[in-house]
């Protein structure tokens, strides 16, 4: 993935600070001052969708979300915000959030959020013997550990909750 220039890599790193002192106008500011060119670097969508997911602006985050898959189809961080976003934004879903995550299993077979998050879409819509399995790949691509306790603490997946010591 390109990575921005200097100065304008320092500029990236201000915005991302005020967003994690949680000023997220004065992250927007920073972000402001990118040359219109670089907003659509990977680094910099990162940053727009955390700008607009702490705002709650969902509908915003999903079309950053749209735009970074479009633009940069092999960063998997690019489906799971648009998918995050798709359940989250006005009109919404987790069906919707589940379609625009799928299609990534393929393209990044090694992502152990991927399958999580969908295991999440599928507990949420009722469907718990699929968000099972997927939680079981999950397990299988990530840390066993660090699933189980990620699930644990979803309250996503609470109707998982029972099963998840078993969980390899």
């Amino acid at each position: 993935m390109p990575s921005l220039p200097p100065p304008h890599h320092h500029t990236l790193n201000a915005a991302v600070g005020w967003l994690e002192l949680g000023l997220p106008a004065d992250a927007q500011a920073e972000l402001s001052r990118l040359p219109p060119e670089l907003l659509t670097l990977p680094e910099a969508l990162h940053a727009q969708f955390a700008i607009h997911a702490r705002n709650t602006a969902w509908d915003a985050a999903f079309l950053v979300g749209e735009t970074h898959v479009r633009l940069h189809p092999e960063d998997a961080g690019a489906w799971i915000h648009r998918a995050y976003a798709a359940r989250r934004k006005p009109g919404g879903s987790v069906a919707e959030a589940f379609a625009a995550l799928q299609p990534a299993l393929e393209k990044f077979p090694d992502e152990s959020v991927i399958p999580y998050n969908l295991a999440c879409y599928c507990a949420q819509a009722g469907q718990t013997s699929e968000a099972w399995s997927w939680l079981e790949r999950a397990s299988r691509v990530g840390e066993p550990e660090v699933i189980r306790r990620m699930a644990l603490a979803d309250d996503d997946l609470q109707a998982l909750w029972p099963r998840i010591p078993e969980l390899e």
